[in-house]
């Protein structure tokens, strides 16, 4: 996740944490949680396993949602930019795809199921996700919509919104919903019945 930039060891960044001390932390919260669920997680588990003091992680972060947060922010950051193919059907047939695998097997997927169900009890962590995370994903998920506006493979006034969300809620709706199987074939075909009507 984290380590050397154009060949410069980084050893701290702008909160004075240690990028290595940071990822450990990171990648320990990802793994603790998938062993013991959200209830069993606890900032003394956390830090055992990432072999930082307890007291290191209260002053990076108060809680271990604030923890949570951050690996769930990071990894959906790296894993679901959507990569530009040039072509509409591809470009969404590959992320729709990567985004069914990142919430259904990853440990950062587990972590947004539970956070997502923290947050029906906390409604300041539900707006935290809300604005911060899930807005930040949206706008990587308009991407392959609005490349394909600009080479006029669609048209100026579409609502990108809603496409977006004609496929990226019928897989969050599985995956928290209905518990359905949300196969490449699945994905594909979403994709490719959207692409249809709308060229």
């Amino acid at each position: 996740m984290l380590g050397t930039l154009c060949g410069v060891d980084h050893h701290g960044n702008r909160y004075g944490r240690s990028e290595a001390a940071r990822a450990a932390v990171l990648e320990a919260a990802d793994d603790l949680l998938v062993e013991h669920g959200f209830a069993g997680l606890t900032i003394e588990k956390i830090a055992a396993r990432a072999g930082v003091a307890k007291q290191t992680i209260y002053r990076w972060w108060p809680s271990k949602v604030d923890i949570l947060l951050e690996a769930f922010g990071d990894d959906m950051a790296e894993d679901l930019t959507p990569a530009d193919h040039g072509y509409l059907a591809t470009d969404l047939r590959e992320h729709l795809a990567r985004l069914a695998d990142f919430l259904t097997t990853s440990d950062a997927g587990a972590v947004y199921r539970a956070l997502v169900g923290q947050a029906q009890h906390d409604p300041q962590l539900a707006t935290r996700l809300r604005d911060g995370h899930l807005a930040a994903q949206h706008a990587r998920d308009r991407l392959p919509f609005e490349r394909a506006i600009a080479r006029r493979e669609l048209v100026e006034n579409l609502d990108v919104d809603l496409a977006v969300e004609r496929l990226v809620g019928v897989v969050h709706y599985r995956v928290l919903v209905t518990g359905e199987p949300v196969t490449r074939e699945f994905t594909d075909a979403l994709v490719d019945a959207l692409v249809l009507e709308l060229t």
